[in-house]
């Protein structure tokens, strides 16, 4: 007793797409676990705020958003030691960025530049997160 190919093919695609779909579920919790963290983050009065750290977002015009994302992994794990959900988010954002391309392997090297407050470097960071979301 045999199968039919026409049967082993849809089969075979079915499980392709579930795939796909797990995977797009779980970059999906990344990115809200990810906004969560950020939200209450900037929910808590830190006395690391005023930190200075690299703004990657002043001049992002030549980034694509994996590069954006690879360059925000490396500098929340940097300033991962004023809050311990600097470290979650880094976390998140090194899976987003391990899916999302091969080419990129977080943390990805920041030069020095512009700097901005930690904090305003979350807020930017939390917006571009959710225009992930929507996308």
């Amino acid at each position: 007793m045999s199968i039919p190919v026409p049967v082993l093919l849809t089969l075979l695609v079915l499980s392709a797409c579930q795939g796909h779909m797990a995977a797009l579920l779980q970059t999906s919790n990344f990115l809200k676990e990810s906004i969560r963290l950020l939200s209450m983050l900037l929910e808590t009065e830190v006395s690391c705020d005023k930190m200075n750290v690299t703004n990657i977002f002043a001049d992002n015009k030549h980034d694509n958003e994996t590069e954006i994302l690879c360059k925000a992994t490396t500098i929340a794990w940097e300033s991962g030691i004023c809050h311990s959900y600097l470290k979650g988010i880094s976390v998140n954002l090194l899976q987003l960025v391990r899916r999302k391309s091969a080419v990129h392997k977080a943390p990805c090297p920041v030069a020095a530049g512009n700097t901005t407050s930690l904090r305003d470097f979350l807020v930017n960071l939390r917006r571009v997160l959710q225009r992930l979301v929507k996308d």
